[in-house]
């Protein structure tokens, strides 16, 4: 299985490295590989699916622009996602959106520390639910480290934060979204 990753890690740097040179056929391949897996990731910040589209637009715009520009073909991924976290933010500072506070007021407890992440959620409606339910900054950590499984450095990097700020926001997210299933389930 490891070998399974690290080929397709390889493949993927090939694949960065030919776009880079301008072959379109490779860039069409990674548009391919991120692209619904970027959309659902920009749809969780900007929580407006009537905008998701253009901004996803806009995104590939942007990596086609500055694809020449990466050092690092192995970078690419943690890139690729800024990209999409700095687009998708502009969005909507021009939508003039309010941003949502970054904290519910949750305290930290062992229950919230113990709890599995993504234990009781078999029912992906209801996980969809449930994320609706956190403010951008939480949906996004959440995304980015279960959905994408970055390490909290890069989530750190993409999102433009401190370690620190990411680590709080994981627990705040993880904490409400605990419990907002909770009461989904109950009620």
């Amino acid at each position: 299985m490891a070998q399974d990753s690290s080929d397709s890690k390889a493949s993927e740097r090939v694949l960065v490295a030919l776009a880079q040179s301008r072959d379109l056929a490779a860039f069409r391949q990674l548009v391919e590989l991120y692209q619904s897996r970027l959309t659902y990731y920009v749809h969780r910040i900007i929580d407006r699916p009537n905008d998701s589209e253009d901004v996803m637009q806009d995104v590939w715009i942007v990596v086609h622009r500055r694809l020449a520009s990466l050092e690092s073909p192995g970078a690419f991924r943690v890139w690729l996602y800024k990209i999409a976290h700095d687009v998708a933010v502009s969005h909507l500072r021009r939508v003039s959106r309010a941003p949502q506070p970054l904290s519910d007021g949750v305290t930290t407890s062992d229950a919230v520390e113990a709890w599995d992440e993504f234990e009781a959620m078999a029912n992906v409606e209801l996980v969809h639910r449930a994320l609706q339910s956190l403010s951008r900054e939480h949906r996004e950590v959440l995304t980015l480290r279960f959905l994408e499984q970055m390490e909290l450095r890069d989530i750190a990097q993409v999102t433009g934060c401190e370690l620190g700020t990411v680590k709080s926001r994981l627990h705040y997210a993880k904490a409400h979204l605990r419990r907002h299933i909770e009461g989904l389930v109950d009620g």
